[in-house]
């Protein structure tokens, strides 16, 4: 079966591993000139089933409320007229209860914890060198009272199969020395050992080479689509540069762009995209650089070790498409990149980044098949897409082969 899968983030070239194991013609088409060129290339690099709480929750709501008049918070919404942003801001506020929250993580729990075992199976059989590191992440807080209730909102995860270990301030320093500096500000923390670090953009790069070699995957860069035409219950091909490109099967896996391709064919995706900020910063002191990525959950910024880098991430800015950004809006990420490691980062060398996450409401990907007889969707990772990239590019693959999938498709499967 000819298969075109549209876009090269780190979603799309997994799904396209995944699908040309089965035996079919794979291209796969972006815009960009390489392989996790937007989202993909300067997320915050956690490989981190522990990071699957919903979004939507009643402190995302009063986080929500917050932003809009508080400049401090890791969270920002700039107040838009634009109906599709009220429509999707009204369906994640009707997630914002106690019972949808615990429903939503646990199914994105479920997908991440399946997404690991398919990413270690598919590490094993590639090869591929991407510098990940696989000995956890650190989930800290600086008060005893956020200690507290982020071990009782880690406990639903641990009671569903996530491994986590309570830490005490001396212990994350024990599993982390380069954390040292900061002890006086940590009240302690959660270690989850089955989370990792690893660059996703040079995860999708090198898988993208293995497939191109090893299994004849077509990869057409510098293409942008501008429409998806229809003939009847199926699509007949995507429009590309001028041209028609024809397949029996199409994979969207295009993150947030996916609603402007699929509005116009009767498709309304509940996607919005959430900008998030990176630096990526050269190590100047081995002693006080981190070993472990972390979060730090009161101030909302992560962190991963990428080699002889680290990445620092942090913010949720709800302001449509706008991918613009001024210096002083990493200065939270400065702040906490000297506040944690001191000099042990050479600053003055950071990369700068921004990215949209494709977020639905409820936080729950949404994948499957999507009105037209030959169309599915892999969309709507929001923040854990790398995470969750090899699950759903094979639950995908699955799918679209008539296997029953290997996890439970109920909460995970449905159709736009």
């Amino acid at each position: 079966m000819r298969v075109i899968v549209l876009g090269a983030g780190v979603v799309g070239v997994a799904c396209a591993y995944y699908l040309a194991l089965d035996g079919h013609e794979v291209t796969v088409l972006d815009r960009n000139n390489a392989a996790a060129s937007e989202t993909s290339y300067g997320n915050a690099g956690l490989v981190s089933p522990g990071d699957s709480y919903a979004w939507a929750s009643p402190a995302a709501l009063r986080m929500f409320v917050k932003s809009l008049y508080r400049r401090d918070l890791g969270i920002k919404v700039r107040p838009q007229l634009d109906t599709r942003f009220l429509s999707w801001t009204m369906r994640f506020l009707l997630q914002c209860t106690h019972e949808r929250a615990r429903i939503n993580t646990l199914r994105k729990l479920r997908l991440a914890l399946y997404s690991r075992e398919c990413f270690d199976s598919l590490v094993t059989a590639t090869g591929i060198d991407f510098g990940e590191r696989r000995n956890g992440i650190l989930y800290f807080y600086r008060s005893t009272e956020s200690l507290a209730s982020g071990a009782a909102h880690m406990q639903l995860l641990a009671d569903h199969g996530l491994t986590i270990e309570i830490a005490t301030s001396d212990r994350l320093i024990a599993l982390d020395p380069g954390l040292r500096s900061a002890r006086d500000r940590m009240a302690g923390g959660i270690f989850s050992p089955m989370d990792q670090t690893a660059d996703s953009y040079r995860f999708s790069r090198s898988l993208a080479a293995w497939c191109a070699e090893n299994r004849s995957v077509r990869f057409l860069y510098d293409t942008t689509v501008t429409a998806i035409e229809v003939a009847g219950d199926r699509i007949k091909g995507v429009v590309a540069d001028g041209g028609l490109l024809s397949a029996d099967m199409f994979v969207l896996a295009a993150g947030a762009e996916s609603p402007q391709l699929t509005r116009p064919i009767g498709i309304d995706l509940a996607i919005c995209p959430v900008k998030g900020y990176s630096l990526t910063v050269p190590i100047r002191n081995e002693e006080r650089a981190p070993q472990l990525g972390g979060v730090d959950e009161d101030r909302l910024v992560a962190y991963s070790r990428l080699g002889d880098r680290v990445r620092i991430a942090a913010k949720a800015e709800f302001a449509g498409y706008d991918r613009t950004y001024r210096t002083d809006d990493f200065r939270i990420l400065f702040e906490a990149a000297a506040d944690l490691f001191g000099d042990g980062l050479d600053l003055g060398k950071a990369e700068y980044w921004t990215g949209l996450r494709p977020m639905t409401p409820s936080s729950v990907p949404i994948l499957g098949p999507a009105r037209y007889c030959n169309f599915h969707l892999n969309v709507g990772h929001g923040h854990v897409g790398w995470t969750m990239a090899c699950g759903s590019g094979k639950f995908t693959a699955d799918l679209i082969a008539g296997r029953r999938p290997e996890i439970d498709p109920d909460g995970l499967l449905y159709a736009a």
